[in-house]
């Protein structure tokens, strides 16, 4: 692979009807191989697949920042987080049991949780690999169910290497299946018979549509969708380190990121400083070839992406607005780079609750700060969004901290951090940023049914 943005990596076929039955029927059978095995069985599986990727993480890591654009120094987090999910799930296999129950007269009863069969997984373009992995790994080695997973158009290539990894490390020829194609294969997939359980990473819209289609089945599905997450910096906080947060809040993968803290509330008293310390760390941000070591920021993943975040901030400043640094066009010096999607990142001061900017997941490198006086009054505000993926807090009053993160409506909360993503615990979101769990052991009932068992020891008893 070499980095060469606006040019064409590869062409891959979309997947038809014909193709997605075949992966299903591919990965019922493999189904059946991998649901016998015990879980020290799978587990074992799922940990040689997470030594492979660890042994060829700078391998992996290259090919995704040439898939997405990200920086390579991001790309090799994505790829340690990929293996430690799959290490953690194959630490569960084994241990998952149900639970027994003592009834009267010595009957008792008892749990089972078994697999849902065949789940699709339908990948987002901003982690691809990584995505992946959130999504199988708790499936293959907790539920001992099989997946078809549907890649992002735009970033087809290394979900296609998983597979290959998968394969090399044990598991049933077929059990992780990828098809390729945009949203009529996704369609495909819903619609399918044999398929029991559909998860989701993407947009609200999609979500809905996906949502709807699965209801046809009564298909159970996970929805990780958008967010227009609030950042909430009081004036007792460590002011460097909030102002750490907040650039990685806004500013990872080029903005890029549903759960980004892009509603920046700073409490008056220090706006001004927080406000041009943020700028002036902005401003220093290393821009360029995703590929080389210091580059910080690459570029966006396509055109009409790029001129939708241009649009916003061109709407920004109509409603009033300050552009306070950023939001133009960047084209590296690098002439093998100037086709690429670049942007200065940028941010938004003198906003207000009601611009579009601030209502919006605008989905790129716009930062939104927004002034507040109270407590009550901040809080109120940051839960005034239709999304509630996540939420975060900056202060050093650690019982104001735990108060307000209880009082936010968000699924995933920070303390004096932002966009920690530790695989033991639970992701997903409130309200319109959807609902079900990627991580921890909350993904295990995702990929999972319960299944009740009633041991009678006694004669039953004639009602009639």
């Amino acid at each position: 692979f070499k980095m060469c943005p606006g040019r064409v990596i590869c062409k891959l076929l979309c997947s038809g009807e014909k193709e997605v039955d075949l992966a299903v029927q591919s990965a019922k059978a493999a189904f059946k191989i991998w649901s016998q095995m015990s879980g020290m069985e799978r587990s074992r599986v799922l940990l040689e697949a997470a030594r492979i990727i660890r042994e060829q993480r700078e391998e992996i890591a290259t090919m995704e920042t040439t898939n997405n654009g990200k920086s390579i120094f991001e790309a090799r987090v994505d790829i340690d987080i990929s293996w430690q999910c799959l290490e953690y799930y194959a630490g569960l296999a084994g241990s998952l049991a149900g639970e027994h129950v003592q009834l009267p007269g010595g009957s008792f009863g008892y749990t089972r949780r078994e697999p849902l069969g065949v789940c699709v997984g339908i990948g987002a373009w901003n982690y691809p690999f990584q995505i992946a992995c959130w999504k199988s790994a708790p499936a293959l080695a907790c539920g001992s169910n099989a997946m078809v997973f549907k890649p992002s158009p735009f970033t087809p290539v290394s979900v296609v290497r998983l597979a290959e990894i998968f394969t090399e490390a044990g598991v049933p020829k077929g059990l992780f299946n990828v098809v390729q194609g945009g949203a009529a294969t996704g369609q495909f997939l819903c619609h399918h018979p044999d398929v029991a359980k559909i998860s989701f990473t993407g947009s609200v819209p999609t979500g809905i549509k996906i949502m709807e289609m699965a209801a046809k089945g009564i298909k159970p599905v996970t929805l990780e969708l958008g967010g227009k997450s609030p950042l909430i910096i009081f004036s007792d906080c460590v002011l460097e380190n909030a102002v750490n947060g907040a650039l990685v809040a806004n500013f990872l993968t080029q903005g890029e990121v549903c759960c980004n803290g892009t509603r920046v509330f700073v409490e008056r008293k220090i706006l001004d400083v927080f406000t041009k310390e943020v700028v002036k760390r902005t401003q220093k941000i290393k821009i360029g070839d995703p590929l080389l070591e210091d580059t910080r920021m690459g570029a966006l993943i396509n055109r009409p992406h790029l001129d939708r975040v241009q649009g916003f901030i061109k709407q920004a400043k109509e409603q009033g607005a300050e552009v306070l640094c950023g939001g133009d066009l960047y084209v590296p010096d690098d002439p093998k780079l100037k086709n690429g999607y670049y942007m200065r990142p940028c941010v938004l001061g003198n906003c207000t609750d009601n611009m579009t900017c601030v209502k919006e997941e605008i989905f790129g490198p716009v930062m939104s700060i927004l002034p507040f006086d109270t407590e009550e009054e901040v809080v109120e505000r940051a839960n005034t969004t239709k999304f509630g993926l996540a939420g975060g807090v900056f202060t050093r009053d650690i019982q104001k901290a735990h108060r307000v993160v209880a009082a936010l409506k968000a699924g995933m909360c920070f303390i004096n951090n932002y966009n920690v993503s530790p695989v033991e615990l639970p992701f997903g979101g409130y309200k319109a940023s959807g609902f079900g769990r990627e991580n921890g052991r909350a993904a295990i009932e995702c990929y999972s049914q319960l299944k009740t068992v009633c041991v009678e020891m006694g004669d039953v008893e004639s009602v009639f």
